[in-house]
């Protein structure tokens, strides 16, 4: 059994991991331009990335402090052959226990539609109609964690 890890990423390997694993899914698979992937908000945000036994990454995502309480969930991915095996909900719990530990109250995110009910599962709440964002349909969800 792989046993999956969550890193708060502190070294720039680190990050080149992370921005390899949203490269692979956001880029290569689901074809966003890459210049949409990567941001402007990539300084302000705390990156995680996710490694499996072999210290191989096979996730990723950010926690963006948008006011002095709440936070965006972004750039949440694993790679499509490991999905389905819990290693999503580990990001989830991470970035949670972050934001609460940086005092964040609420949580808010774009889900794809696919993925809208895995982020209900973990407590998020729909609170807009679909729309599109980088030619992909999305909703708009939030989480009180406190």
């Amino acid at each position: 059994m792989t046993i999956y890890q969550v890193q708060h990423v502190k070294t720039e390997q680190q990050l080149k991991d992370a921005f390899y694993a949203r490269n692979k899914v956001f880029v290569e698979e689901q074809q966003v331009p890459a210049e949409l992937e990567i941001d402007e908000h990539e300084d302000h945000s705390e990156h995680f990335v996710i490694y499996d036994s072999k210290q191989a990454p096979v996730g990723a995502g950010r926690l963006r402090p948008i006011s002095e309480t709440d936070a965006k969930v972004e750039r949440i991915c694993v790679l499509s052959e490991l999905r389905g095996q819990g290693i999503g909900l580990l990001m989830m719990q991470e970035l949670e226990k972050v934001a609460l530990e940086r005092g964040i109250h609420t949580l808010y995110l774009h889900a794809q539609d696919h993925a809208e009910a895995f982020y209900q599962k973990l407590g998020y709440a729909t609170v807009s109609e679909p729309f599109e964002e980088a030619g992909i349909v999305h909703v708009k969800m939030k989480k009180n964690i406190k």
